[in-house]
């Protein structure tokens, strides 16, 4: 009787813990590229350009590919499909444009885990010829999982993959 009271415990304690751990979490990196808002914003706006700097983008060379739609405009869809654990498959669809000003994405990852994202790229003026990029990231983990997150550090796990991609990014467009 001890030992199932102990296993119940055992179970009982992450369960209780989940239900007070925070289920979002929020990732945001910048960069400043120099070069005109205008440039920078009509580049990024084609989510086929991604596939010059997503980390995520150059993980599988044999990676399978589908688009839908019109590149650069609400609806588009950008799928994938790899062996690669890391990749997996899913696909990432543009929302909303805010001409000149941000792209809204949702990433839906259907292999080896089932989720939504939110993602946002933005664009902001620094000077005539420098632009920031902001690369943001939002998604959630639902209870139980969600206790997951007090041993992830999602800012270092996703956000060295936005920072390495609007690193490329910069490469991209000031050569």
């Amino acid at each position: 009787m001890k030992i199932l009271i102990v296993i119940v415990i055992i179970i009982a304690i992450p369960l209780v813990v989940a239900i007070f751990t925070k289920k979002e979490y929020h990732v945001e990196k910048m960069i400043t590229v120099n070069q005109p808002k205008k440039t920078v914003f009509n580049y990024v706006r084609m989510l086929k350009n991604q596939d010059t700097y997503s980390v995520w983008s150059t993980m599988d060379p044999q990676m399978k590919k589908y688009y839908r739609g019109m590149d650069g405009t609400p609806g588009f869809v950008s799928g994938w499909e790899s062996t690669n654990k890391k990749v997996g498959k899913g696909e990432q669809e543009i929302k909303e444009i805010t001409e000149g000003e941000s792209i809204d994405y949702e990433i839906r990852f259907m292999e080896p885990f089932a989720g939504i994202a939110r993602a946002n790229m933005q664009t902001d003026s620094v000077s005539q010829n420098e632009t920031r990029v902001t690369w943001q990231f939002d998604s959630r983990m639902n209870y139980p999982m969600n206790i997951m997150l007090l041993f992830m550090n999602m800012d270092k796990m996703v956000g060295n993959d936005l920072a390495i991609g609007l690193a490329n990014l910069k490469q991209v467009l000031e050569q």
